[in-house]
Order: C-alpha cells, then structure tokens, then sequence
C-alpha cells in the first residue's frame, strides 16, 4: 500500500466514526433517499425521561409510554401556557388518572379523577369517537380555550388539535366541568366512577381549581394505548416506541 493509499484509509475510517457517531434529531432530511431509525443513546436519559423520573410519575402510575407521547406532542402544540395535562384511559377510571404537569416549574400540580363518556366503556375506556351524539371520548391533544357557565357550572371549552381524530370536540360541546359523579363515594357505590356524554369530567371539588391552572391556552393530551391513534396522530407522527415501551426512537423519513 502506498503512502497516499494509506493515507485514504485513515480519512475514510475517520469519516465513518464521524458519521457512526453523529446525532439526529427528529425532523425530516429532504436529501435522504431512505428512512432512518436511530436509538436514542441507552447509556443516557433523555430530557423527556429524566422529567418523567423527576416528577416520579411511575409511582403515581403513569407510563413511560403515555408521558412521552404527552411530552413530545406538547412539543409541537407551541401553546401559551405551559401547562399540560394528561388523562391516561388506559387506567381504571377508579384511579387517579389525570396528571396535571407544570412543565416549567417540572412539578405535578395536581393528580385526581377523570371520567370517560358512556359509550366508550365501564370500568375502562375501550372506545373512542369523533361523532357527534357518539358519547364517547376523543383521544389526542387539546388547546384550552376560555370559560363559561352552563348546566355543569364553570366549564372549560376545549379544541381538538387532530383532524378526523377529535376536531369535532367544539360542535360537540366537549368541554371540561364538575360532575357529582366523578367521585370516591361513586366509586365505592359503584365500583368505577360515573361516565359522561364524552367530556373530560372532575369532581366538582377539583373543577374549579383545575379550569383555572388549564384555561387560555394549556394542552389537554387523552391517552388510551391505542396504536390505530399513534399511527394517525399528526402532533405524533415522526415518534415510534420499540415493542417493550422502553427506550424511544425518534424516526426521520424523505417522505
């Protein structure tokens, strides 16, 4: 091999390195021709990761799973107020299933009950529709809007962000409000809490408290664990999470 034989090699292996080792971020690179997977470093928690350890959400029974899809749709919502709250329907509605989460001050401001809409469920919520009349609750991201005072008292207008997934929630009056039957003693009546027409319903006890971290401009994300909503979210497209629901990949497509 000659010298500048050699000296090819060295740059050609020093070029690979380079490139084996250099980060990608999750927005679309127009001069790729193929679709990319990267792992996210497993030697290291991400930001989203350590917020969630922080805050010690597993314990409180949130997954790993539903704060990132929460934390990465917040993202790209470039809402006003930085406050999110997550409803997990995932969960019994006989737990404590809304994380009310300052993102900024990286603090839970509040953790209480939330009920589904009738049809979509009992105990669990199974179910989902944009319909009107469906009475079923809408999955994905919501902004805030402002108040008013209806047949529930002190309600909070909400706007589905997701086309075809829950962009009706206006016309249908989806709105936040207290509900005598979002309560402990229903469930001990019962066995699961009371169910509403489709909205995101509190106590009456919490209501007004919670409309006031939330209205003007907060994010609202409902979760289930339904895959069909993650594969047809816009705020999620570009996020994937392996089978375990571990480590997350980010995914860059020419697309």
């Amino acid at each position: 091999m000659t010298k500048a034989q050699a000296v090819l090699v060295a740059v050609m292996i020093a070029l690979s390195v380079s490139f084996g080792f250099q980060k990608f971020d999750s927005l679309s690179d127009s001069t790729t021709s193929n679709s990319i997977k990267i792992k996210v470093d497993s030697t290291a928690r991400p930001h989203w990761a350590s917020l969630y350890d922080s805050l010690d959400l597993k314990k409180q029974g949130l997954s790993e799973a539903a704060f990132y899809y929460a934390w990465y749709g917040f993202q790209k919502m470039n809402l006003a107020n930085p406050i999110l709250a997550i409803a997990d329907f995932s969960q019994s509605s006989r737990n404590k299933r809304l994380y009310v989460i300052d993102l900024i001050k990286r603090k839970v401001l509040l953790n209480t009950y939330v009920a589904h809409g009738r049809n979509s469920g009992d105990e669990f919520a199974k179910r989902f529709s944009n319909d009107n009349s469906s009475f079923q609750s809408s999955l994905g991201f919501y902004k805030t809007l402002g108040t008013y005072n209806g047949k529930h008292g002190l309600s909070l207008r909400l706007e589905g962000l997701e086309k075809g997934i829950n962009d009706r929630a206006l016309e249908r009056a989806i709105v936040m409000h207290g509900a005598d039957y979002v309560s402990e003693s229903f469930i001990k009546n019962t066995g699961r809490l009371g169910r509403s027409l489709g909205c995101p319903a509190v106590s009456v006890l919490d209501s007004k408290k919670l409309i006031s971290m939330l209205c003007n401009g907060a994010g609202l994300f409902i979760y289930s664990g339904d895959q069909k909503y993650v594969k047809a979210s816009p705020l999620l497209s570009g996020l994937q999470l392996d089978q375990t629901l571990g480590d997350p990949f980010l995914y860059t497509s020419s697309k």
